[in-house]
């Protein structure tokens, strides 16, 4: 017979071996960002990060979904990995039939993925009235619930957003997508607006490329211009300079246009004059007023502030 302390031995052993085992098994899932467990939504981030096996991962997402298992969650990764396979449309569909199923603290994470979805599939009209909308809750202070600042995460780590920060974030994207649709003067007057609440480099490049469209190269070179003199927010940044020093020559090789503005962008002289009335309250004192948001609400000038 085996002793008591033969006994005492063995099981310290396979105390050991078990300890050892588990911080295995938790390094591993910290390794690969993939939660514990045997669950469906657990399968099917373990297919989509170690397996790599896109396809195995939305099968098993899907019944994440059904089983109830994270929903919120299966519906975000879903949405990756569909927009990796180029099945945006799919995702769309997906999340707008099940966000539902979703508590209410999920919807704005969820407006953030079909915002990405609509960019990469190129619905420039559905992603500028769901920009639109995102800005009127802020607005009313329905997301960030009346606090100066949220959290939020990115690839895994979590930090404060102001709500001037999201509130300029989501107009540069606002800016973007008029920007599609050639739109260059209110595309403008987004980023002027984004600028003024938040300003960065990257907007200053998208504001100097508005200018140019609209043959506008000396307002585009003074833009352009403080990004080189590092006078604006992210222009210490390489990449920053490189873009606005591409601009900067771009417009040394243009001509004036003979044409006017208004047969760039085809747009009428009372549009254009109602809009060169409003250029010109942007002195000094600059209006809190802009066309744009004329529709949004009575809150709109809160954040002007």
């Amino acid at each position: 017979m085996m002793s008591s302390s033969s006994k005492n031995e063995m099981m310290m052993m396979m105390s050991s071996s078990s300890s050892r085992h588990n911080e295995k098994d938790q390094l591993f899932h910290i390794l690969h960002k993939i939660p514990q467990g045997d669950t469906p939504y657990v399968k099917a981030k373990h297919a989509q990060l170690v397996e790599k096996d896109p396809e195995a991962a939305i099968v098993l997402f899907w019944k994440a979904i059904n089983a109830g298992d994270r929903v919120e969650s299966a519906l975000k990764d879903m949405g990756v990995v569909m927009k990796q396979l180029n099945r945006t449309e799919e995702a769309i569909e997906a999340i707008k039939s099940f966000r539902g199923r979703c508590p209410k603290q999920a919807q704005e994470s969820l407006d953030n993925v079909l915002i990405d979805l609509y960019k990469k599939c190129g619905k420039v009209d559905e992603q500028i009235e769901l920009l639109k909308r995102k800005l009127r809750l802020i607005y009313r202070g329905e997301i960030f619930n009346g606090k100066p600042t949220k959290t939020a995460r990115s690839h895994g780590k979590k930090f404060q957003v102001s709500v001037q920060q999201e509130t300029s974030r989501l107009l540069g994207n606002l800016g973007w997508a008029y920007m599609q649709k050639s739109n260059y003067l209110t595309a403008e007057v987004v980023y002027r607006k984004a600028q003024m609440i938040d300003p960065d480099a990257n907007k200053a490049c998208s504001l100097g490329i508005c200018l140019i469209k609209q043959g506008r190269y000396d307002d585009a070179r003074l833009v352009l211009e403080e990004i080189s003199q590092r006078k604006i927010p992210g222009s210490e940044e390489i990449r920053a300079r490189n873009r606005a020093a591409e601009l900067l020559m771009e417009i040394n090789t243009f001509e004036r246009p003979p044409s006017d503005v208004s047969d760039i962008l085809g747009l009428d002289d009372d549009f254009l004059n109602g809009l060169q009335l409003l250029t010109n309250e942007w002195g000094p004192a600059r209006s809190k007023r802009l066309p744009i948001f004329e529709e949004i609400s009575s809150f709109r000038d809160q954040l002007a502030c």
